[in-house]
């Protein structure tokens, strides 16, 4: 699933050692755009934290699976990013983005078609 919004909070990054060795997890909070906004915390693990994205305030496309597990009679439900894009001002994606380069937006277009150019005000094509 994705989900686009714009991160409003980052929480502290969690490390440990476990029994395949070192690991680390980063969790955010996006807020998503529309009349009823929504806050939904994610969870990125190791590789897929994309230090770069994840800034307060920038807008990201989030693809992510949603997983339930069962501990003692209660169920817990995680939201685990596995990638997390940084899209342009107006919602656009822009370039992926690394470390140490920038981003070149990949806007479309918005010309009017010949219907629309000025002077045909009163010429509605519908």
């Amino acid at each position: 699933m994705d989900i686009k919004g714009r991160v409003i909070q980052l929480l502290a990054l969690q490390t440990g050692e476990g029994k395949n060795g070192t690991w680390k997890k980063q969790d955010f909070v996006i807020e998503t755009d529309g009349q009823y906004p929504k806050k939904i915390c994610i969870s990125a693990w190791g590789d897929k934290i994309n230090e770069s994205a994840l800034q307060v305030g920038n807008e990201v496309n989030v693809s992510f699976d949603v997983e339930s597990r069962e501990y003692n009679g209660r169920w817990y439900t995680d939201v685990k990013a596995w990638k997390i894009d940084a899209l342009g001002a107006g919602g656009y994606e822009s370039a992926p983005v690394a470390s140490g380069t920038g981003s070149t937006s990949t806007r479309p277009t918005t010309e009017l078609p010949s219907t629309f150019q000025s002077g045909d005000e009163d010429n509605l094509p519908f």
